[in-house]
């Protein structure tokens, strides 16, 4: 499995609007919503913000990954986003978060799911991965180091 998996190009967003937690959220489900693999917004938006609440899904180094599985999600979906300004997301390192990957599965999702996460997770960790997607100003170029970084 790799990103370019789940990754839909509608849902990716080189500059991000949101300045809050709260507005991101929102943000990064209506990219996914894009996708039309949501059947209840309102419903995976609520699991989502469950698992905020369960403790910040920001990682540190400039990363967020918001996940949640849900019935209103019909298959396994990504949506990425860059905060230019970067966004307070309660982060682990008490930093903003610059970088938004969220990942939407449905509810009976289990390996796919897990496995997907840590693929995103190992992606991001890499500092070289990080610094080219923070250069990023187009959704082309996004993928392609999505892609580079992955082969």
């Amino acid at each position: 499995m790799q990103i370019k998996d789940f990754l839909d190009k509608k849902a990716i967003k080189p500059n991000l609007e949101s300045r809050t937690k709260e507005e991101a959220l929102e943000e990064l489900t209506t990219l996914i919503e894009k996708t039309g693999k949501v059947s209840d917004r309102e419903e995976f938006l609520r699991v989502v913000r469950e698992r905020e609440e369960l403790g910040s899904t920001g990682i540190g180094y400039s990363i967020a990954i918001p996940h949640a599985r849900s019935s209103g999600i019909k298959s396994l979906v990504g949506a990425f986003g860059i905060s230019k300004n970067g966004i307070d997301f309660d982060a682990l390192d008490k930093e903003p978060v610059y970088l938004f990957f969220m990942l939407a599965a449905p509810k009976d999702a289990g390996g796919d799911y897990l496995k997907a996460l840590a693929i995103i997770s190992r992606f991001l960790r890499r500092r070289k991965s990080r610094q080219f997607l923070m250069k990023a100003e187009t959704v082309e170029e996004i993928e392609k180091i999505i892609k580079r970084e992955e082969d």
